[in-house]
């Protein structure tokens, strides 16, 4: 798997399953649609990890930007 997601990417979707965490901690969501989100915000932490994500691919989408060494 090529990385294509970048630095401001990933946080952003750690942020957000953290978001999705805390609202089902304090009940703020519940039933099917909280049963969704967390399965997304699985989703995002993932992806987040692994820097790829899948749905990219088809669109030829990139965040990914590589650093030069010297």
């Amino acid at each position: 798997m090529k990385k294509n997601m970048g630095r401001l990417d990933r946080i952003i979707r750690l942020l957000a399953a953290l978001a999705v965490i805390i609202l089902y901690l304090t009940h703020t969501i519940s039933g099917l649609i909280a049963t969704i989100l967390l399965i997304v915000a699985g989703l995002f932490v993932a992806t987040s990890f692994m820097s790829f994500c899948p749905v990219y691919l088809p669109f030829g989408l990139s965040t990914y930007r590589k650093t030069k060494k010297s």
